[in-house]
């Protein structure tokens, strides 16, 4: 096949899987000037718990076929969460033992939890030429940052301190004290900010969506 027809298969592809659209959006990276399909992109989101990062990465990744890469946590499962889909659920024995083992991409304590990345995970779907957006701690981020230097950061947070607490209390999840240390990490988390590629102030979940979107695709 030469390259034109290669070229053809590969945007062929992509409209399928976008739906029809002319939109070069498929999760498959494009191919470098000699035909071969490259490695995919690592997109990493953070910001504070309440900030809505996981509402709409999950809906981005659902509109652009992108895996969100699935973390590991020591957490207890919240209602509706579902082991190998929303995380991996591990015990803390189970999850330092990785740890010794070396097969974390990262890994963090957060909020007392630990949480992690598997590093097969994150290979596996970049070799295939998948871009991949990963949900994670700032703790985490810096460290793949450092890592991987093409990974591209994209903090989330609100407009102000009050519609996170607003938020924080409307999921109905945590007690007192855990809403109250969340605030407080918040404003530690805040001051990350700077070192982030790009920051959404999410006030509406379709716009925080499109801009997400715009820059994958930038």
């Amino acid at each position: 096949m030469n390259r034109g027809n290669l070229w053809n298969s590969a945007r062929t592809l992509a409209t399928l899987v976008v739906g029809g659209s002319e939109i070069w959006i498929s999760p498959y990276s494009l191919k470098n000037k000699g035909g071969f399909l490259m490695k995919g992109k690592l997109f990493i989101v953070s910001g504070p718990s309440g900030s809505g990062k996981s509402t709409v990465t999950k809906l981005v990744k659902d509109r652009l076929n992108i895996p969100l890469s699935i973390s590991a946590t020591t957490r207890k499962p919240r209602n509706g969460e579902i082991d190998g889909k929303d995380y991996f659920f591990l015990t803390k024995e189970t999850f330092e033992q990785k740890i010794k083992n070396d097969e974390f991409y990262e890994y963090a304590n957060v909020h007392g939890n630990y949480y992690g990345t598997l590093k097969e995970v994150v290979e596996s779907n970049l070799n295939k030429g998948l871009n991949v957006i990963l949900e994670i701690d700032v703790q985490g981020a810096l460290i793949a940052k450092k890592k991987k230097n093409d990974a591209v950061l994209v903090f989330f947070r609100t407009k102000d301190m009050e519609t996170l607490e607003k938020r924080l209390r409307n999921r109905n999840t945590d007690t007192e004290e855990v809403i109250q240390t969340r605030l407080k990490n918040a404003l530690k988390e805040m001051e990350y900010e700077k070192k982030y590629d790009y920051t959404i102030i999410n006030n509406d979940i379709e716009e925080s969506c499109k801009e997400l979107i715009n820059i994958i695709n930038s």
